[in-house]
């Protein structure tokens, strides 16, 4: 079996994609190619992965008529003759696109080869991209229920779930890591503000630990991002010392599903990786989606779990430290609530994602 994945730019678009071709490769001894671009993060993690990556300069459309629209659109036609090269070289049995600028020139030329094509949409509301290639595809997988009425020819959709959800299964049964080092016996209070780290975020949970910390028995797992972590250990230092076993601050954390494996509730943003994550692991959430991505899609990811009774929703403009430390305090102390948002949390989840998946990918190359 030989599948091409094409898809880039952030992080959301490429894990996905590597659980899925881990998989394929361990299990279906898959021979897996990847295309992107050489400004999208894919550029860095894929080939770290141990996975050959083939780059395609293409750049997003503009709605307005510019010069900046008549270079994409150049560059996009151009993209597509590279990729039907590719494709002819590589010969795949299954393209399977899963998001950014590089997806659509590649899914339209495996179209125009007459090669069966996978779309993998991450998120609740789908983006324009993934509408339109549904046109193309032969199947459309999607991580939520519900999001089938979004595309035109529904029949062609599957709820597979997020391949990270596999990973993430996989993660939590390893031993807990290293770092921090916590006592099995407290409850865990985990936030996580991104890689980077989310200003808004972090500027109101640093403000509500110290109530929450005096008020529950708790243990905090605080990832700032690497950006803040400085200024923050500055400005916590106070309340470490004073907490000195119950606050862990950290800039990163690489085995971030072994401490959602020992996580009580979780503060975050939401993104689809992260709640493929939570899901999976039956985790209790706060969420405070970011208002910076396109079509709010974070929101309506968050809003699908509140509704659910999986999490609380928090819009960034109604965020205070005042309020999320209300809302902490009142979730920590009150197990028969948590319990509750955790089983919806977990009825949520797709752990066999990456087979589910893998499933449809094998039932198209027996065609």
């Amino acid at each position: 079996m030989k599948v091409l994945f094409a898809g880039g730019g952030t992080g959301g678009h490429i894990y996905p994609a590597l659980a899925l071709a881990r998989y394929l490769r361990e299990k279906e001894g898959a021979d897996v190619l990847f295309v992107g671009t050489a400004r999208g993060m894919e550029a860095q993690i894929v080939p770290a992965e141990g996975f050959p990556l083939e780059l395609v300069p293409v750049e997003g459309l503009t709605r307005r008529i510019s010069l900046k629209l008549g270079r994409a659109l150049y560059l996009a036609g151009a993209a597509v003759f590279r990729s039907r090269r590719l494709l002819k070289r590589f010969q795949p049995d299954v393209v399977v696109g899963t998001g950014g600028y590089v997806a659509g020139p590649v899914v339209l030329a495996a179209w125009l080869a007459g090669i069966p094509t996978v779309i993998h949409e991450q998120n609740v509301i789908p983006g324009l991209t993934n509408v339109w290639l549904s046109r193309l595809a032969s199947c459309v997988c999607l991580s939520f229920p519900g999001s089938e009425k979004y595309f035109p020819n529904r029949q062609k959709t599957v709820l597979t779930g997020n391949p990270r959800a596999t990973d993430a299964y996989r993660a939590a049964g390893a031993p807990p890591p290293a770092e921090p080092l916590l006592d099995d016996r407290r409850p865990v209070l985990l936030c996580v503000s991104g890689s980077q780290g989310a200003a808004r975020i972090n500027e109101a949970f640093s403000a509500a630990l110290e109530a929450v910390l005096a008020s529950c028995q708790v243990q905090v797992v605080y990832i700032t991002g690497r950006r803040y972590f400085a200024e923050l250990s500055i400005k916590l230092s106070r309340l470490q010392q004073r907490y000195r076993t119950s606050l862990h601050l950290l800039p990163y954390h690489a085995q971030l599903p072994m401490l959602l494996a020992r996580t009580s509730l979780m503060v975050s943003r939401a993104g689809a990786t992260t709640l493929a994550e939570v899901t999976t692991l039956g985790v209790p959430s706060i969420l405070i989606p970011s208002p910076n991505v396109t079509s709010n899609h974070q929101e309506h990811n968050a809003r699908l779990l509140a509704d659910k009774g999986a999490a609380v929703l928090i819009k960034e403009e109604e965020l205070s430290a005042a309020g999320l430390a209300t809302l902490l305090v009142e979730l920590l102390s009150d197990r028969k609530r948590l319990a509750a948002m955790a089983q919806a949390s977990k009825a949520l989840g797709v752990p066999d994602a990456a087979a589910r998946m893998a499933a449809v990918i094998s039932s198209l190359c027996r065609r």
